[in-house]
This record gives C-alpha cells, sequence and structure tokens, in this order.
C-alpha cells in the first residue's frame, strides 16, 4: 500500500540512478531504480522511540503513513488540534504542555523524559496516536512487531497509561468523576458474565455488542472484568459525532442513540414479567408502561419537553453538564464540573463540587440544578427545584392510590402491611399474580406502572421520580387506577382523590413548556 507523503500528495519517489551523459544518446545498458522514501524519520535518542509527526507542516503522523484510515478520522478530533488550542488559552503554562503533545502521558512508555519532555519540538505537537499507543520505533523497525496494543482505558484502577493520565485534575476531572458514577463500577456476579447482562455492565462485552473488533490489552483475559470506562463511550480513534462518542446523543431513534444502547431494556409490561428494567429511554420518548384497555390517549407516544427539541441532547442535556466552580471568597477558579458523575442535579459540597452523594435534599443550596438552568429552560434554580417538588408529589399521590410500599421491601404484601389498591388485591385475589401463567393480569400490569412512575426503591427502574416525562406517568397511572376500579369492582375515589384525577395531565405545567406540540422522532 502506497504511504502518504510529508506533503499529503501520491507517495514521493526518489530517484536513486545517477543518469549519465551518455543516456541522452539512449544507451540501452542504462536504468533508473525508484524506491520509497523511509516511512518515519529517526527520533532522537532523548525521544526514547516516540515517532512523532512525519511532516509538521500538514500534520501528517508517521503511524498514518500505514493507518491512513486512523489518521483522516483522528485529524478531525481535538486531540489532532491540541497544541494550538493551548497556544491560544490565556491560561497556558508550561505544566500544560506534556498533555498537549506526544509524551509519556496516557501510556506505558518506560523511562522518562519521553517524546516532547524530552524533545522539544513540533514534531511532537499534539496528541497524536503515540500519545496513547505508546513509542512507535520498535513497531516501524520490525514491521508491526513490538507493544503497540492499546489498553482499554481502566481509568481510577491500578496503574496509569490512560485516558486519566491527561483527562483529570481540576481543570479537566473526568476521570475522578467517572470513577464516582454508576458507569465507573467494575461488575462482579451475574452482571460480569451473564450473557444476558455483560453488553451493557462490562465493558468488554459492551464494546463487542456495539460491533467493536480493535485489539486491547484486557480483551482476551477472562476474568478481567471492566467498568463501562472511556472508551466504550467514546472511540479514540475519532467519529462523526460529538466528543469521539460511538453514537450521537441527539438521536431520538433508540437504535442510534448512545445512551439508549443500555438505557431503554425492558419498557413495556408483558406475560413474563410485570417488573420495568432500564427504561428510561422509552420513558423519555413516551412509550413506556403497561396501557390499560381504554387508554385515554389516542397516541402511540406521549411527549414531554425533556424528549422535544426544547432538549436537543436528550439524555446527555441534563445528565452530562459542564459548569465552573468558584471559590466563593475570591471568585477565583476552583474546579471545572464535566458532567461525568452523569447526575443532572448533583449533590454539592461545602465548596460547591459535584460529589458522589445521592442523599442531600433537593434544595438549591444542597445540589446544583445547572443543567436545568443552562438550557433556557427553567429562569432559576428556585423554579427548577419547585417543578421539581410539583412533579415529585404529583407522582406520589397517583402512585400511593395503587401502591404504599410501607415496610420499604420493594414487595406488594397483602392489606394491612402494604396500603392501596394492589395491596388490596393481594389480600382478596392473590391469584392475579400468578407466575409464569402467560397471563398478563390487570393487578400486574397496574404493578408494572407503579414501578415504572413511583419510588418503590428499585434499581432497575426509571428512578427519574417522574421527571424524564411526567405527561406519560401521569396518563398511566390515572388510566390504571380507573380501570382497576371498574375490573375488579373496587370502592370509589375519594372526592378529593377523584377530582384531582379529573384535572388536566401535568396540572399547573399543562401546555407551559413542559409539553411541546412538536415532539422529536
Amino acid at each position: 500500500m502506497p504511504r502518504a507523503s510529508s506533503a499529503g500528495r501520491a507517495p514521493l519517489f526518489l530517484t536513486l540512478a545517477i543518469v549519465a551523459a551518455a543516456a541522452l544518446s539512449a544507451c540501452s545498458g542504462d536504468k533508473i531504480v525508484f524506491r520509497d522514501r523511509d516511512p518515519f524519520n529517526q527520533p532522537v535518542a532523548a525521544a526514547a522511540g516516540f515517532l512523532g509527526y512525519y511532516d509538521t507542516v500538514t500534520k501528517q503522523t508517521t503511524c498514518g503513513n500505514c493507518h491512513a484510515d486512523f489518521q483522516g478520522s483522528w485529524s478531525q478530533t481535538k486531540h489532532s488540534k491540541a497544541w494550538a488550542n493551548l497556544a491560544s488559552s490565556a491560561g497556558k503554562a508550561a505544566t500544560c504542555e506534556g498533555c498537549h503533545s506526544v509524551t509519556g502521558k496516557g501510556n506505558t512508555a518506560s523511562g522518562t523524559p519521553a517524546g516532547h519532555d524530552g524533545v522539544a519540538s513540533a514534531t511532537y505537537y499534539d496528541v497524536q496516536c503515540e500519545s496513547c499507543h505508546g513509542p512507535g520505533l520498535q513497531h516501524v523497525e520490525g514491521v508491526g512487531q513490538g507493544t503497540i496494543i492499546r489498553p482499554l482505558a481502566r481509568v481510577g484502577m491500578t496503574g496509569t497509561g490512560t485516558c486519566g493520565d491527561c483527562h483529570s485534575g481540576a481543570h479537566q476531572p473526568f476521570a475522578e468523576e467517572w470513577k464516582d458514577s454508576e458507569h465507573g463500577v467494575v461488575p462482579t456476579g451475574t452482571h460480569a458474565t451473564n450473557s444476558s447482562c455483560i453488553g451493557c455492565h462490562e465493558g468488554r462485552g459492551a464494546l463487542a455488542r456495539f460491533g467493536v473488533t480493535n485489539n486491547f490489552k484486557e480483551k482476551g483475559t477472562a476474568t478481567d472484568y471492566q467498568a463501562i470506562t472511556c472508551a466504550v463511550c467514546h472511540n479514540p480513534h475519532g467519529s462523526e459525532n460529538t466528543a469521539q462518542l460511538r453514537f450521537s446523543i441527539s438521536s431520538p431513534d433508540p437504535e442510534q442513540n448512545l445512551c439508549m444502547q443500555c438505557h431503554l431494556r425492558r419498557a413495556v409490561a408483558d406475560a413474563t414479567t410485570n417488573s420495568p428494567h432500564a427504561p428510561q429511554g422509552a420513558v423519555l420518548l413516551g412509550y413506556a408502561g403497561y396501557r390499560p384497555p381504554g387508554f385515554a390517549y389516542d397516541t402511540a407516544r406521549i411527549f414531554g419537553s425533556h424528549a422535544t427539541d426544547k432538549n436537543p441532547r436528550l439524555c446527555a442535556g441534563c445528565h452530562v453538564t459542564r459548569f465552573q466552580v468558584t471559590d466563593k471568597l475570591t471568585g477565583a477558579f476552583a474546579f471545572q464540573a464535566t458532567g461525568h458523575l452523569m447526575r443532572p442535579i448533583p449533590c454539592l459540597d461545602a465548596s460547591g463540587k459535584p460529589t458522589a452523594d445521592k442523599t442531600c435534599a433537593y434544595t438549591t443550596t444542597a445540589r446544583s440544578w445547572q443543567s436545568c438552568t443552562q438550557s433556557g429552560c427553567h429562569a432559576s434554580a428556585a423554579v427548577a427545584a419547585g417543578a421539581f417538588t410539583t412533579i415529585r408529589g404529583r407522582m406520589k399521590f397517583y402512585v400511593d392510590q395503587l401502591w404504599i410500599n410501607s415496610d420499604g421491601d420493594g414487595t406488594i404484601d397483602a392489606s394491612p402491611t402494604d396500603g392501596g389498591m394492589l395491596a388490596t388485591l393481594k389480600a382478596t385475589r392473590p391469584s392475579e399474580w400468578t407466575a409464569n401463567d402467560g397471563v398478563l393480569s390487570p393487578a400486574e400490569g397496574a404493578e408494572y406502572n407503579a414501578r415504572l412512575c413511583g419510588e418503590i426503591g428499585q434499581a432497575n427502574t426509571d428512578n427519574s421520580k417522574g421527571i424524564h416525562n411526567p405527561f406519560l406517568c401521569e396518563a398511566l397511572l390515572t388510566a390504571t387506577i380507573s380501570y382497576l376500579k371498574t375490573y375488579y369492582g373496587l370502592p370509589a375515589a375519594s372526592i378529593g382523590v377523584q377530582a384531582q384525577m379529573n384535572g388536566p395531565i401535568g396540572g399547573e405545567f399543562n401546555n407551559s413548556m413542559h409539553v411541546s406540540p412538536s415532539p422529536r422522532g
């Protein structure tokens, strides 16, 4: 395969033969011999085997002379512009250069200094191939030999040589926040071994399900279970999506949306289960849940604004929000939150930094509401917090009609242990929950909706407290309550309850910014 030239044109051939003057008279014994230019420039010893750019003007990497496809995709990434971005930064410092050039950071190079740290040359500007793969001299000298396989980026785990070497610290705390997120949990048990689980819970399994066939260090080790690391969601070689993501975050098509590759599993009740499993995408897009006969809506999907053009990044629009934390006394920069805790309204410590805590109060002082205000949807944190409290209260009101999990065990117990219509039915008609009978009873469908939209304490349910789509949940719950009363002959609701149920879906938020006539998809 021809190698790209230093000028990015067709292969450069050098004429080695010296044509004698006699050649002008067409001497038959003369011939011209061609050979390719060497595919790499010999690095100086101080660079520790890092090759860097083949040509600094065209930003042709040495690796790209053979791996032209990767050269092309990499050239469109922010990594390829890292040095220029640093140079234009007002806060640039010499200590920043190691992460904006080819060095021993991000790879397992032995010995320091290396690359730009050893030779401050433009040859090593930008985050090139070797920044992740390590020094390439042995690889090109031995025609494919040498250890060049990239680790899966086990951020926060034992050892270095990962994305976290640079994507960490107060200015870029991706690694620290990721480690405290659910994505940073190393799977165990069935999540690590069950074939139906590993595609979402185990890093290598997720890559395989995404169709990624590249080799990486941990690939062949049976028990080297991996969390959902950087390289699972981000393609290190670049992609057509924002932030080098493997799938779009703005597509309403579940098959094309990155988050919904996993956060949309069992979203519709059927005869085999009355419990949802990671249904968030379907709730957001408006088609999750059990729909009893006579369901009031004549459309297949019910939208709230979180799934419309008001929120073009969909899941990421709320769950991945960057904001800067400043010192409360001086106003100076203190921390750049990256949103990689994946929490839309994270708890804050005393300095205003997002934390791993999930239990703090839902107040404007205990949590950050910037995912709500930066979008332009909510005028202030107080407005956003008020909307959250109202919607959460409405969800609890409706779910409590179906089931009050009084003892907190997550299982419907016959009344009077638990409360609500389902607890009454569990006492009077327990056969409605016959397992494996191939029939989804109205009681089982109602339990599904209560788990989907309520706060039952089940890890696999929607868990948004109604925020993903309050209109869908209210429509499902009111229709289910009415149907159960009719189907099972249960007592009529009190006047107050019935009045609430007869009101418009969404209550005070109906026809406001929380509902849109222009759903996505």
